[in-house]
């Protein structure tokens, strides 16, 4: 499974009343599950096992499955979308990008735009630090509370 894929599953997780998720795709198997919330930046728990093995039942049943326990996720912060749009990361095609990954960003700072109903909105980072991650392509519709930059 993707990274991205998967750091935004725990993100909406760890964002909503959702206690457990479980999602299983050709790659394998993902179970989240959020642990009791002790206060602000609760961590989120999460496991990943490899696809079952194509043999028979009773193999299956006797074979144990491991279960592979991640890193635990690095402390960051996750831009959303405040509304519904398309998303740009430059202010006009062939522009530079307002930022970039590995960019130093302050608080205030433009780095994008959500165009809704004909009018460019310009998106400010709300907390300081570096982009580590964009995920959002150029030009792909989002939605509200989308998430669009990591910054750490």
């Amino acid at each position: 499974m993707d990274l991205r894929k998967l750091k935004t599953l725990i993100d909406l997780v760890s964002e909503s009343n959702v206690s457990e998720l479980e999602i299983t795709e050709a790659e394998g198997k993902v179970r989240i599950v959020k642990s009791a919330p002790t206060g602000y930046g609760a961590p989120v728990a999460y496991n990943m096992a490899p696809p079952p093995p194509a043999a028979s039942p009773v193999q299956q049943a006797i074979e144990a499955t491991p279960v592979v326990t991640p890193a635990p996720v690095v402390a960051s912060h996750t831009v959303k979308s405040p509304m519904v749009g398309t998303f740009y990361r430059s202010s006009s095609p062939g522009a530079k990008p307002f930022v970039d990954i590995g960019d130093s960003i302050k608080a205030g700072d433009t780095i994008c735009i959500v165009e809704a109903m004909k009018i460019l909105n310009e998106i400010e980072a709300d907390k300081s630090g570096t982009v580590t991650q964009i995920l959002v392509e150029n030009g792909q519709a989002v939605e509200y509370g989308q998430p669009l930059y990591v910054i750490e």
